[in-house]
């Protein structure tokens, strides 16, 4: 009998997943009004577990050579020549990309690093955590209220925003729909302030040619289940240029100054030889702090579903796309539906990459109403994340200021909703959907 080797042993755990996956996971028929149609979901496959099987069987639990490639093959993604940065959320990505503005070292750049008491400008009408790493770090949040139209911030009502406070600007791409960040990238390039895109539910979104994200000093993604591409837990930050990437890479990695890879050692070459702070000279370099930071790094498990993920990013995307169109025409096509709801316009000189399809009501139909009838006969909603955020219990007490009304924000409060978009829908599914919102027009009156 010949032994075999550790890495046949391997092949033949590898070899199996697939066989294992079509028997364990294989879908369900549909039976309208029996099976749920979740508002979002996670599209996994056999190459998927393949993936996280791999990398499992090296027992490295920390990131590795999975997490490596995705960081330099999601920066090739999105078309940032910086590799990206990973980290366990996408919510620990606007942490620490926001963290990073204070950093002393921006100085080298010659800019300011904000400070507190400073302003950030942003809106209420989103996640919570896209807001709280600017009250996290004692800066206060300047809230502006969105079109409707579009569920964004319009770049003038930013620009009106401003003052001798301002020192940034922290907006997401809602639901997929970009704002005009090219335009406040200028802006802020000129009034010396920085911009952080929050591209969380807005993966493939395009401005122009260019994919979002390319446009701020930070921007942040998440791979969370619901997102357009998962790994559980995780997201990442890109950064524009390799000292932005430093600074956040020291703020995930505990503070540190030292930029060692995992269980690797003197890297820099001189790890006994670092005069820094008022320590003594030849402090290990390993263990010298240059920002206050975290541990906020993913394990290689995740990252290698990540980058089997990433592969077919291009086609989850535009299963997004066809999906929101197939529900708009739906809407185009029936009388009912139009008079009852209002539908979510594509920014102009962008190319959305949806999250969800966003719908206000309209007339008397009740928000509530519509919302329960439609989870009771099993299609999936969810409202627009925080509604109105300063309306939040958790933020009664947060200093904050407000520019203008927030009106459409507290309409998107008490009227909005949106349904899903994600790439496991299909025909059959959609008209169900669409099928139940005629239906509620007639039983969810106010």
């Amino acid at each position: 009998m010949i032994e075999k080797s550790h890495e046949q042993i391997r092949d033949q755990i590898l070899s199996l997943s697939e066989e294992f996956f079509h028997k364990r996971f294989s879908p369900s028929e549909f039976i309208p009004g029996k099976t749920y149609i979740p508002v979002t979901t996670k599209k996994l496959d056999p190459e998927d577990l393949r993936f996280l099987l791999d990398a499992s069987l090296d027992l490295w639990l920390t990131t590795g050579r999975f997490g490596r490639s995705f960081e330099k093959d999601f920066a090739t993604f999105v078309g940032n020549r910086v590799p990206s940065l990973l980290v366990n959320s996408g919510s620990s990505a606007n942490l620490v990309a926001m963290s990073a503005l204070s950093s002393p070292q921006l100085k080298k750049q010659g800019l300011k690093p904000l400070e507190k008491g400073d302003e950030v400008i942003t809106v209420a009408a989103g996640f919570p955590t896209t807001v709280n790493p600017i009250v996290q770090n004692g800066w206060v949040p300047v809230f502006v209220d969105v079109d409707l139209q579009t569920l964004n911030a319009l770049p003038e009502k930013i620009m009106e925003a401003k003052t001798a406070k301002t020192r940034a600007v922290v907006l997401a791409h809602t639901l997929g729909n970009p704002y005009r960040a090219d335009v406040l990238a200028e802006w802020c390039k000129k009034e010396n302030l920085f911009l952080v895109e929050d591209c969380c539910d807005a993966l493939g979104a395009k401005i122009g040619s260019e994919f979002v994200g390319s446009f701020g000093s930070y921007s942040t993604y998440s791979f969370y289940p619901a997102h357009h591409i998962t790994m559980g837990e995780g997201g990442a930050v890109l950064c524009r240029d390799s000292v932005l990437r430093r600074i956040a890479e020291s703020i995930r990695d505990w503070g540190r100054d030292c930029w060692c890879e995992p269980g690797v050692d003197n890297t820099c070459g001189k790890r006994f030889d670092w005069s820094l702070g008022s320590l003594p000279h030849g402090y290990d370099h390993k263990y010298t702090y240059s920002h206050i930071g975290y541990n906020l790094k993913v394990t290689d498990m995740q990252a290698a579903i990540g980058l089997s993920q990433l592969k077919k990013a291009p086609a989850y995307v535009e299963a997004r796309k066809m999906n929101w169109k197939k529900i708009r025409a739906g809407f185009e096509s029936s009388s009912v539906l139009k008079k009852h709801f209002m539908t979510v316009e594509p920014t102009a000189g962008t190319e959305p990459s949806w999250f969800g399809f966003p719908l206000h009501v309209a007339g008397s139909l009740s928000r509530e109403k519509v919302v329960a009838f439609l989870e009771e006969n099993k299609v999936g909603t969810r409202l627009l994340f925080s509604g109105n955020l300063v309306r939040q219990p958790a933020y009664q007490n947060v200093e904050h200021r407000v520019v203008g009304s927030l009106s459409n924000t507290d309409k998107i409060m008490k009227d909005t909703f949106w349904i899903g978009v994600h790439p496991l829908l299909d025909d059959r599914r959609i008209e169900y959907m669409l099928h139940q919102l005629e239906r509620a027009t007639d039983v969810c009156q106010r």
